[in-house]
């Protein structure tokens, strides 16, 4: 194997692992962008439930119909949250396979770069 050879071989690798780490900081990018979005979705259903208790607190004509709207809207709080812990152990999958993706592809690169210099040789 050359110099020439060598330094094409870093050159290519250098290139390689650029475009690697490109992947990787577009794979974070849209995982932070997914879970933005969904802490948002949880803050504004917040805002909403608080809106919604404060409302009921003012316009309830007693206490049984405050005790009734609260449990309503505890139940409600309940079933969203277990709907959104859902949501996030299939986004958490989803997010581990991409993860995955981009990691057995990096090996996968690695693997086969020094088997080229290897053959060159």
């Amino acid at each position: 194997m050359t110099a020439n050879d060598t330094v094409g071989l870093m050159n290519e690798m250098t290139a390689k692992s650029l475009e690697r780490l490109n992947a990787l900081g577009e794979l974070n990018l849209r995982t932070w962008e997914k879970l933005v979005g969904r802490q948002m979705e949880a803050m504004s259903f917040a805002m909403e439930q608080g809106i919604r208790q404060a409302r009921l607190a003012t316009e309830s004509k007693g206490y049984s119909e405050y005790v009734k709207g609260q449990v309503e809207l505890a139940k409600e709080a309940g079933e969203r949250a277990m709907a959104e812990a859902r949501a996030n152990l299939k986004a958490a999958g989803e997010l581990q396979a991409d993860y995955r993706a981009w990691l057995q592809q990096g090996m996968s690169d690695l693997s086969t770069e020094p088997r080229k210099g290897a053959t060159a040789a």
